[in-house]
């Protein structure tokens, strides 16, 4: 059984957010949103102890200890993958290295401090062709008012589909739920007048 998140903040800043995870917009796709649209027009910045790209195939991997910025948005991962087609949509994947979390935290429009995070304990994909996003294993997804937090999903899959504007969590990596795997978990917090309510 699907559980089936909606919540107009979380499903805009992920995808925004995510939306970077295409990686390198600014190398191949500039104008890619992002959670702050201050962050478009900066440079992306990505540090790593190896880097390969393969202009044949179009693929640029960046391994160990890899720390991409751009404006507020910040990525580590062990290992970053960046595959694009010949039309241009890209397909990332950010990996943990092993025992580890791959993860990104960015600052949202809308208020001084606020902040979308992101952890995976085995990957990050997104595909700008589709526009889906997908955390798996351990995953969990944090909104942020300072260092409080607003909203939280978490479960061993998150799958955020932005054409169809909605979260899919499950308690299995395969992306389908199964009974005596675990549980997903939300919390949503109140809202108050003048308060992260978007």
């Amino acid at each position: 059984m699907n559980h089936i998140v909606r919540h107009p903040s979380l499903r805009a800043t992920l995808m925004q957010a995510l939306a970077t995870t295409a990686v390198l917009s600014a190398l191949a796709a500039p104008g890619i949103a992002v959670a702050e649209k201050a962050d478009r027009d900066k440079p992306t910045n990505v540090e790593a102890n190896q880097m390969f790209y393969d202009e044949a195939k179009m693929i640029n991997t960046f391994v160990g200890n890899v720390v991409l910025t751009r404006g507020t948005l910040v990525m580590h991962a062990e290992k970053l993958i960046v595959k694009q087609d010949a039309a241009g949509n890209q397909f990332a994947t950010m990996y943990a290295a092993p025992g580890g979390i791959t993860k990104f935290r960015q600052k949202r429009d809308g208020g001084k401090d606020l902040w979308i995070e992101g952890y995976a304990a085995d990957r990050i994909e997104y595909d700008t062709r589709t526009e889906i996003a997908k955390l798996f294993k351990t995953a969990k997804v944090k909104m942020l008012d300072g260092s409080r937090v607003t909203d939280e999903v978490e479960g061993e899959f998150i799958q955020y589909d932005s054409r169809a504007e909605f979260y899919t969590v499950n308690n299995t990596t395969s992306g389908e739920s199964k009974p005596g795997s675990g549980r997903v978990k939300a919390v949503i917090q109140p809202r108050t007048k003048g308060g992260d309510d978007k």
